[in-house]
């Protein structure tokens, strides 16, 4: 049992991740929250809603990789705390720019805060590293839970906000972002606290767990990493398009969510407390969803994560009342987490730690790219075909890892555990 206790120091740099998550997640709510009715207010057209939170998938797409290359040679927390930096002067950029009311400004700032943000994400990886195989999904759910607490800031940063744009005369939807930073550095300072480096606790683990059996030396492993070699492995091509088409199906209800609340009249202090319900199911279950992970296998968790993001996808589009809106979009959230867990935990258990950040660089560059076209899809179908082709649209997105199940299992071809 030693070997799968964690220990005080490494529970201790997990809860510092955690708890800048809770500072640096705010910012997302917004974007998310806020960014759809940024552009619809500087460019009037609904068809481009989606674009802000395309800008944040294509940001995504770019930065995966590169970051997680970067972290796999020198350490997780220089990779970390460079897409913090980023991030906060990408919420100024937006904030500066929209006050201005200048739409090329808030798709720039868009797209650096997007990419310091993802940059930043990094920090999932530093958690798997840090744990044995058998508790990283369970680690993930930590790390995850931490966003939470950056829940409340959400609603609380823009109700200050809409009292402060109304004293000042500043436009209400950019003084949420200039009242980020604090909060954003108040996370960078957490990351600091980190000690050692969790890439080199994952390289000697059993320095950490006694009764672990030592990590084989592997010479040269950062150019050992090949992309189309993870490919063919079609447990974690499972994997990579579960993940992809659960995140494709939320970047779809996120910018339906605050759409239709905004269309019924409700403030963005009410939106952002309704984006905290679908937020909420995100992150409040990781830590049960990881450990359900753990116990039974990656793909029992995911591909049930799966099934369940689409069914909330079709209560969001196919009804009309707030509180049942509301509900498909919790449900969503609730699929996405318990496939983003079990995918990550699954993948970052296929490769050594050396490798680790490019690997899930890989999965989380297939989510942002899935993400870019499917926030700009959604303002096009919502405009000239209505909600009910969007939630269809939504559903199809989430089938295609069920089906590759479905020929897995029908070819008795193990899959992810």
């Amino acid at each position: 049992m030693s070997a799968l206790t964690i220990p005080p120091l490494i529970r201790r740099n997990i809860a510092l991740f955690a708890l800048s998550q809770s500072f640096t997640g705010a910012g997302i709510q917004f974007a998310f929250g806020f960014g759809p009715l940024m552009v619809i207010a500087l460019t009037g057209s609904a068809s481009l809603s989606g674009i802000f939170v395309g800008l944040l998938g294509l940001s995504r797409f770019f930065v995966a990789y590169p970051i997680g290359r970067i972290t796999d040679r020198h350490g997780r927390k220089p990779g970390i705390q460079l897409g913090l930096a980023l991030a906060l002067a990408g919420a100024v950029w937006v904030g500066v720019a929209m006050a201005m009311l200048s739409f090329v400004g808030v798709v720039l700032g868009a797209l650096l805060f997007g990419m310091g943000y993802n940059a930043s994400q990094q920090l999932r990886v530093a958690a798997t590293d840090m744990v044995p195989p058998q508790r990283r999904a369970e680690a993930l759910g930590y790390v995850a839970l931490g966003t939470v607490a950056g829940l409340i800031l959400s609603p609380l940063l823009a109700s200050l906000g809409e009292r402060l744009a109304a004293a000042t005369g500043i436009a209400p939807l950019a003084v949420p972002w200039l009242l980020l930073p604090p909060v954003m550095i108040t996370g960078m300072v957490l990351v600091a606290l980190v000690r050692p480096d969790p890439m080199q606790i994952g390289l000697d683990l059993s320095r950490y767990y006694p009764g672990l059996p030592p990590v084989p030396a592997r010479a040269a492993a950062p150019a050992d990493f090949s992309v189309w070699v993870m490919l063919r492995d079609p447990r974690t091509r499972l994997a990579l398009v579960a993940n992809a088409a659960a995140q494709g199906n939320m970047s779809i209800v996120m910018v339906l969510t605050s759409l239709v609340l905004a269309h019924h009249g409700h403030s963005l202090t009410a939106i952002a407390f309704a984006q905290l319900f679908h937020s909420a199911g995100m992150f409040a279950f990781t830590i049960p969803l990881g450990r359900l992970a753990d116990r039974i296998g990656h793909d029992r968790v995911m591909l049930p994560g799966v099934a369940l993001a689409l069914a909330g996808a079709a209560i969001v589009a196919f009804t009309g009342a707030f509180w049942s809106v509301t509900l498909g979009a919790f449900l969503v959230g609730i699929g996405w987490a318990a496939a983003n867990v079990a995918a990550t935990a699954f993948i970052a258990d296929q490769f050594p730690t050396e490798q680790r950040g490019r690997a899930i660089g890989v999965n989380e560059s297939g989510a942002g790219a899935t993400s870019v076209v499917m926030a700009l899809v959604t303002g096009p179908l919502l405009e000239f075909s209505g909600l009910p082709a969007t939630g269809l649209f939504s559903v199809l997105v989430a089938l295609p890892p069920l089906a590759m199940f479905a020929a897995l299992w029908m070819r008795r071809s193990p899959v992810a555990s």
